[in-house]
């Protein structure tokens, strides 16, 4: 008995085409290498522009190790050269041409003081002088032509065509303009040195720079009146400025008289700032100036340094170790100094980024201190060497960077 044919129908599998069904074999290896270029794309346009950063350089100080030490003290940084510069006369103030820590050269301008009054009386001396020389050269013609009649009258003479009193009186015509052009000329001697007064009273006007030095005090306004001596008022003004002569700078310590005999010239001393108490600074005894102060019983002595650092100030605090006399030279040790902001954390280790051929190279380093804004190193930089100390928290080995322009 054969099965109707709709309930063949329904039983029948239906098999769609296989190709439409079958997967691309290309789609996921070319998906992959998209996602791939793009990777590579993002990080070559990351690694070829440049950051901007900030650097600062790898600083190195030198610090003497301590010897033997024979007597510890306190005293002050001076300076051996420094002036408040005045003026050689009383007069005000119409310019001043400095500023608190601007370095001068020896003769620089420093101000300058109202010169009106002395203008017009100079130029009222060189119109004397002129006047003086007009009159010489009149009486030097004149001169010119007395003689040549005394000669005239003097030949007439000798042939008897003149009198003896008309020879006498060109004689003493000629004489006498000769005593006048002597008396010009020193007149006019006299105005020359008195316009010469009048040109060293316009340059007094004009203070200048007596050496090289940084003002470290501005002491006069433009409109101020400034005298060489105190005027005993608080109107008038002593000085325009000080200037302090860097390159003088000592240190002063009054040591106790009892313990004087521990010191003496040329001794090794080793001094400390109490602006950076771990800086050691290696100096050497000038001299022990040979009086003693009778109020508190102490000896000046002065203390020079064996190299000046910039960062050395007058009136600065400082405490000072004096070794032993003919012992070892102290050693001298590097103490690395970097800014604090060039230091970084990356896995629980202190780093720096330093910049060699427009990129960064990623350092371990080895605090060992720290003094004010600076990081003291004992390891992993090099003095010469420029480190990052401001750029983005993310920088990575390798970067390609450029400094900032400030």
């Amino acid at each position: 008995m054969n099965a109707p044919k709709s309930t063949l129908d329904e039983l029948r599998i239906e098999r769609k085409d296989a190709h439409t069904s079958r997967p691309n074999p290309w789609l996921w290896p070319l998906v992959v290498f998209v996602l791939v270029g793009c990777a590579v794309a993002d990080v070559f346009f990351t690694r070829t522009q440049p950051v901007e950063i900030t650097t600062a350089p790898v600083r190195v100080s030198a610090n003497g190790s301590s010897g033997i030490t024979v007597l510890n003290a306190s005293g002050y940084v001076t300076a051996r050269r420094k002036a408040t510069i005045s003026a050689k006369v009383t007069g005000k103030v119409v310019e001043v041409l400095v500023e608190e820590g601007l370095r001068v050269k020896p003769g620089q301008v420093l101000a300058r003081l109202d010169d009106s009054n002395v203008k017009t009386s100079l130029d009222m001396s060189e119109s004397q002088l002129d006047s003086a020389r007009l009159n010489l050269e009149e009486t030097r013609a004149l001169l010119k032509q007395a003689d040549s009649e005394f000669r005239r009258q003097s030949e007439l003479a000798k042939l008897a065509i003149t009198s003896q009193s008309e020879l006498e009186k060109a004689e003493s015509d000629a004489t006498s303009i000769k005593a006048r052009l002597t008396r010009q000329s020193g007149d006019v001697t006299v105005a020359e040195r008195q316009v010469s007064i009048w040109k060293q009273e316009s340059e007094d006007m004009v203070i200048r720079a007596p050496f090289g030095g940084v003002v470290t005090t501005k002491d006069a306004q433009p409109g101020e009146m400034i005298s060489p001596v105190s005027a005993g008022g608080g109107f008038t003004r002593t000085g325009i400025c000080t200037v302090v002569d860097m390159e003088s700078l000592e240190i002063e310590i009054d040591v106790n008289e009892s313990y004087i005999n521990r010191v003496e010239p040329g001794q090794p001393v080793e001094a400390t700032l109490d602006a950076y108490p771990e800086w050691k600074i290696p100096c050497k005894v000038i001299a022990i100036i040979p009086t003693a102060d009778r109020q508190k019983s102490t000896v000046k002595v002065r203390v020079g340094f064996d190299k000046l650092d910039p960062r050395i100030l007058p009136e600065m605090g400082v405490k000072v170790a004096f070794h032993e006399m003919g012992g070892a030279t102290p050693a001298v040790a590097q103490t690395i100094l970097v800014p604090k902001s060039a230091l970084r954390q990356q896995d629980g280790r202190d780093v720096v980024m330093v910049v060699r051929n427009d990129m960064v190279e990623r350092r371990a380093v080895t605090v060992s201190g720290s003094s004010g804004d600076d990081v003291t190193l004992s390891a992993g930089v090099v003095s010469g060497e420029r480190v990052v100390t401001d750029g983005p928290k993310d920088l990575n080995d390798g970067a390609k960077v450029k400094e900032k322009k400030l």
